[in-house]
């Protein structure tokens, strides 16, 4: 593989800019959804989409406007890693799930993922969902590219935990605000939604036109 194509695929465990009309309905309905303590993933081992929820739920909690949870986003990055991703890419996810999870599972002192709360998360988010800059930016992207190319190439290699823990956090942040921002109830109630368009503004005030907010995907 080249340098090239590993660094353009550095959105790589969550990155792809659209999904199939099946995978977005996970997240078209919030009502009556189990407690995701009891939910069994399609993909994930069991306790790891456990404390994928905690963290999705720490990046979207619950406001005046649902939690991630509460409109599907695990369950629709569970089947996005399932039904979307190719192998290769499935596999180097694992990779930085792992090292993700063990970082918060061994700095919180706990002996399980089942034993993990929001509040674990909160410590390793932080941390790497920080500003980088561009210097640490380009380490992390080539750190990331030789993995990848060794990989492809049939090699041994491992990867530093720090840059696969900021890989891990930025592009899960990234997907749950995507999968969130595309429910139904998000959609229609939260974020400016017009479902038959109208007259065009090019120049309109936003504050007019839609109380500051953000058009509904």
């Amino acid at each position: 593989m080249k340098r090239r194509t590993a660094l353009k695929n550095m959105g790589m465990v969550f990155g792809y800019a659209a999904a199939t009309p099946t995978l977005l309905g996970l997240v078209q309905s919030c009502k009556e959804k189990a407690p995701y303590a009891t939910w069994v993933p399609s993909y994930f081992e069991k306790d790891k989409g456990y404390a994928l929820a905690q963290m999705v739920d720490v990046i979207l909690p619950k406001t005046d406007t649902p939690s991630a949870t509460e409109v599907n986003v695990h369950v629709f990055i569970d089947e996005f890693a399932k039904s979307v991703l190719p192998e290769e890419q499935q596999a180097f996810m694992k990779v930085l799930m792992d090292k993700f999870m063990g970082k918060v599972l061994g700095d919180s002192g706990k002996e399980s993922l089942m034993d993990i709360e929001g509040v674990d998360f909160e410590p390793a988010l932080t941390t790497y969902l920080k500003k980088r800059s561009d210097e640490d930016e380009a380490s992390q992207e080539e750190a990331i590219g030789a993995y990848m190319e060794a990989r492809a190439a049939g090699n041994t290699s491992d990867l530093d935990e720090d840059v696969a823990c900021f890989a891990f956090a930025t592009n899960v942040r990234d997907m749950a605000t995507w999968a969130y921002k595309s429910s139904e109830y998000v959609g229609e109630e939260v974020l400016a939604y017009l479902p038959i368009p109208g007259e065009y503004i090019g120049c309109g005030d936003v504050d007019e036109l839609t109380q500051g907010k953000a058009w509904s995907l």
